[in-house]
């Protein structure tokens, strides 16, 4: 579409939400016919203006820290506040994101680290010490206890 069909696009819909909240006010409070145009006209600059406001685009963020500097062997750096950490996880919640929603903000793919790589593995090493992750098959039984044999009757 051309730029012009857009506009005139988003004219047409602001006329259409202009004219929605007029009717809604109108149908709840008393308006005289002459006072009409000079709300309709208010309500439009109105909305015109928040449109404008929204059309600006936001300002670049810029991280504390460079993309390729914030992993390091044993600590994550935020990008927000340049904090490091072993594991970003509750740090991001404290900040009201997910590691989902932290990714989508800086444009990070979604294999990017949430914890320290010397952490994570000494977390999977201590995992895999402890048997988790291992079928019911793998797993060695526990041993039978021996069963008492009756003695015998005199």
């Amino acid at each position: 579409m051309t730029d012009f069909t857009e506009r005139n696009m988003s004219n047409a819909i602001r006329l259409e939400q202009v004219a929605e909240i007029v009717s809604a006010y109108v149908s709840n409070h008393a308006v005289s016919t002459t006072d009409l145009p000079g709300l309709i006209s208010r309500t439009h600059s109105a909305m015109q203006s928040l449109s404008v406001v929204a059309e600006q685009p936001a300002e670049e963020l810029k991280p504390a820290v460079p993309v390729k500097k914030s992993v390091t062997p044993d600590y994550i750096v935020c990008l927000d506040d340049g904090k490091k950490f072993k594991s970003m996880k509750r740090h991001l919640a404290g900040l009201g994101m997910t590691p989902g929603e932290y990714r989508a903000k800086w444009g990070l793919p979604s294999d990017y680290p949430m914890a320290a790589p010397n952490y994570a593995a000494t977390r999977s090493a201590l995992a895999k010490s402890n048997g988790l992750g291992r079928t019911a098959a793998t797993i060695k039984a526990a041993p039978q206890k021996r069963s008492r044999t009756p003695k015998a009757s005199v």
